[in-house]
């Protein structure tokens, strides 16, 4: 029986950036262990449950685990072992019902959705991305704009300026030339958004209709994307991150249903997609690698992503410490949607090394 408690009183305060000074080999992406994995029906609120009692877990620590989450201003948190619900909490207004924004952890479904635009043949990730949205999208000149290819985009190595104003601005005259493509790395936001209009001129179609028929109906999710300022976030219930973090899990397979067969694509954006960042993918945040960078910084950090976390997890991170976790070699998904835990970093902060902190305690 999943186990779901319900907080209302919270501390608020301000944590740091951890930053971790260890070197640690790099490791490959890991397959998900031999298990078999439990997938919830598409059509129904069903989902099984295993108790954390049956898998030997510290119940004692995990209801420290809880307090901190409801400290930290949590709404929403989900741990699937195997795809069965182990851990399904709600506190501070929240239900299961309630949905909650991904913020930039929803950048990992522009780029699943990206590997279903390509499988297709709509488009070729090392295409410039000016033969799907037409030139002059940028202030760019023409050749400096079709030098970048889709999958800059997607690994925040466009080159675009860095230092305007707003981030967050996709307008052409928003943005700028500073760096050639693949020689900088830098988390800009208005470069990301983009992926979307690139995903709407290859396929000619909106794209929500495209998101909803290839990814959201065919697993069972909820939920929409609006549009906050220049931004376009996803907004859902947990357990519809929750259905995208054990499609991951399971490399693109729902039960025996192919959504992203394309193994080639997958391992490559849940694995180091430039040298620039080692931490980062298509999108996704990769831990166990030897050095990593974070939003807002051009410096290079050595040492883990989050050093208490299995060194195999990939993530999506944002902000107000929206987290989306999977761990092939433990069968694990995490979900953590709320408010702002006292930080105001877009992706990696503090909370993911006190989180995985507590967690360890209670699963390991």
């Amino acid at each position: 029986m999943a186990l779901i408690l319900k907080r209302t009183s919270f501390l608020f305060f301000l944590i740091t950036l951890v930053l971790c000074c260890t070197s640690n080999e790099a490791v490959d992406y890991m397959e998900p262990k031999t298990t078999s994995l439990y997938f919830p029906p598409i059509d129904a609120n069903e989902w099984e449950t295993i108790s954390p009692v049956a898998l030997e877990w510290n119940t004692f620590n995990l209801q420290v685990l809880l307090d901190f989450l409801n400290e930290k201003k949590t709404k929403a948190f989900i741990v699937l072992k195997n795809g069965k619900i182990a851990i399904e909490w709600y506190g501070n207004d929240a239900d299961e019902s309630t949905n909650l924004t991904w913020y930039s952890a929803g950048k990992t479904l522009s780029a699943f959705m990206m590997g279903i635009a390509q499988q297709e043949g709509f488009l070729d990730i090392d295409n410039s991305s000016q033969g799907y949205f037409g030139n002059g999208w940028s202030s760019l000149t023409n050749g400096q704009e079709s030098n970048i290819t889709i999958k800059q985009h997607m690994t925040m190595t466009t080159g675009l300026d860095h230092t305007v104003v707003d981030l967050n601005y996709h307008d052409s005259d928003c943005l700028h030339y500073l760096n050639s493509p693949d020689s900088f790395w830098y988390y800009h936001n208005a470069s990301y958004t983009l992926t979307q209009s690139i995903i709407e001129g290859a396929t000619t179609t909106s794209f929500n209709t495209y998101f909803n028929d290839q990814l959201k109906y065919r697993i069972g999710m909820q939920g929409t994307w609006l549009n906050l300022g220049y931004n376009k976030v996803y907004f859902s219930n947990a357990r519809s991150m929750a259905r995208f973090g054990l499609l991951n899990l399971n490399k693109g397979i729902w039960g025996d249903t192919a959504i992203l067969n394309d193994l080639n694509y997958i391992s490559k954006m849940t694995d180091t997609s430039q040298n620039l960042n080692k931490a980062y993918g298509y999108l996704w945040w990769l831990n166990g690698k030897e050095s990593f960078r974070v939003p807002g910084s051009t410096l290079e950090f050595p040492g883990k992503l989050i050093p208490n976390a299995p060194n195999d997890l990939f993530a999506g991170l944002g902000k107000n410490d929206q987290k989306l976790y999977i761990v092939p070699s433990k069968g694990l998904v995490i979900v953590r949607l709320g408010n702002n835990t006292g930080e105001t970093l877009l992706g990696p902060s503090s909370f993911d090394n006190e989180l995985w902190e507590k967690i360890n305690s209670v699963i390991n």
